[in-house]
């Protein structure tokens, strides 16, 4: 059976008015659909600016504004608003002359005129003639939705993606993620533009011409202004087109390509570990708090945050590898035992974090009133904890989760010089002293946009977790 209330929803005369109206309380969904549907909007302002002068709302409204002045209401107010001005200089002691007064006076009565013509315009059915009215109106025509699909289709996308709180969230973080992209790759870019390395220098050797050092610089553009380098960056960071690097001309798109999924791989199977470990161990401390188990697990916790992952990788290489020989000392894609290593070193003090942060957040939880009233009830502690407790605790754990994996990201180049693999975080860390300049960029902004990612879907985690947020959302 056909359900026609669905139908209705996505009517055009209903959906697309209802979401334009809705998202253009914020000037900046205003510019963005301005840009987005600009072919649209020419035709739809000109229009506009035709029909203007024939809306009744004007001439009414300078009609009723002569009528309220020849009724001497405007005098009234005025007369009204100077003696409030007056009879507030004189309680706070404060000189007030004469011009000063009218100009206040003027202003407010003014403003009182406005507000009580609307008032009466409204009620009439008469609004005041905005283009956002107009073209809000258009919107509910299936006509002009027909007619100006195809040039403002870009614009009734983004209508669309703004239609839910959350996809509408989600687009939010997805432009805010761009923009601090461009600020990362510009911070990245000056500090290297300003950096002593000269790159020609350390690739040609110390016995290279001036002639070939500027050489050099003009074939790579070192030798243009630094707002033209800075732009050539940028402009290709956004086409996908890195070029090639200064050393050994290699393509620096197809390079990150194939050294960031093992450094996210890593990474990603390190989280796993950590999450799978620390969370049923921080919940066990804080259910058991000063119990032997407590002081165990956080003893061993406090030693996994101490201990430098270089030197950890260090001696699991001279245990497991060279001594038992039960793992590859170095990293083999075709072999899967060779990451379990690297995974664990990277995840070791991960796992410390969380699990602290797991029994503190926990231990701050359960001690909360609705706690309290949910053990009255009769319910059992595990109940308690698993449908209560841990669903309210998450929140600073899936914070520090998420910021700890962006430093995984950046920070796997040491466990990656141990194990000798070749990841992202080890190319970087061979590219900045020379320094490769769009390299680096590259490589730098591959982790910005993941980590951008991840701290998005981490917001969303937070709704789900949390009924009070997801209500927030809905009502912003």
């Amino acid at each position: 059976m056909i359900n026609f209330q669905n139908i209705k929803k996505f009517d055009g005369n209903y959906y697309f008015k209802r979401v334009f109206s809705e998202i253009t309380r914020k000037h900046s969904y205003s510019i963005a659909l301005f840009l987005l549907g600009f072919p649209v909007h020419v035709v739809t302002y000109f229009l506009y600016l035709l029909k203007k002068d024939k809306n009744l709302y004007v001439p009414l409204f300078a009609q009723m504004k002569q009528q309220f002045i020849s009724e001497g209401k405007v005098h009234a107010w005025a007369a009204e608003y100077r003696l409030q001005e007056q009879t507030k200089a004189a309680f706070f002691n404060k000189s007030l002359n004469e011009r000063q007064l009218d100009l206040v006076v003027n202003q407010l009565t003014e403003q009182k005129l406005h507000r009580e013509i609307e008032k009466i315009l409204t009620k009439d059915g008469l609004a005041k003639p905005s283009y956002k009215s107009y073209f809000s109106e258009l919107l509910g025509n299936p006509l002009f939705l027909v007619l100006s699909f195809i040039p403002g289709v870009f614009m009734y996308i983004f209508l669309i993606l703004c239609s839910n709180a959350f996809s509408r969230f989600i687009v939010e973080r997805l432009v805010q993620s761009a923009f601090v992209i461009v600020g990362v790759a510009t911070l990245v870019f000056t500090i290297l533009y300003l950096s002593p390395f000269d790159p020609a220098r350390n690739l040609l050797g110390i016995e290279a011409t001036p002639e070939q050092v500027a050489n050099f610089n003009k074939i790579y553009g070192l030798d243009q202004p630094y707002l033209v380098q800075l732009w050539h960056s940028l402009s290709g960071l956004f086409t996908f087109d890195l070029g090639n690097s200064f050393e050994g001309k290699e393509n620096i798109t197809q390079s990150i390509m194939n050294k960031f999924p093992v450094t996210l791989e890593i990474a990603l199977l390190s989280l796993l570990m950590a999450v799978a470990i620390a969370i049923p161990v921080g919940i066990i401390s804080a259910v058991r708090p000063n119990s032997f188990a407590d002081y165990a697990f956080m003893f061993i916790a406090l030693i996994g945050l101490s201990i430098p992952s270089f030197w950890q990788g260090l001696i699991f290489i001279l245990t497991f590898s060279l001594k038992l020989q039960w793992f590859p000392a170095t990293y083999n894609p075709h072999n899967w035992l060779s990451i379990v290593m690297p995974v664990v070193v990277l995840g070791t003090s991960i796992t410390a974090s969380i699990a602290r942060m797991t029994r503190s957040s926990m231990l701050e939880v359960i001690h909360e009133d609705y706690i309290i009233t949910a053990k009255a009830k009769g319910l059992s502690e595990r109940k308690v904890i698993t449908k209560h407790a841990i669903r309210n605790a998450m929140i600073p754990i899936v914070t520090v989760i998420g910021l700890l994996f962006g430093g995984m990201l950046g920070g796997a180049s040491v466990t990656e010089k141990v194990f000798n693999i070749s990841g992202i975080g080890s190319y970087i860390v061979d590219k900045q002293f020379i320094p490769d300049i769009p390299a680096l960029l590259g490589g730098v902004v591959y982790i910005a946009i993941t980590i951008s990612i991840v701290n998005m879907v981490i917001d969303v985690l937070y709704a789900f977790f949390d009924p009070r947020i997801r209500s927030k959302m809905k009502k912003s």
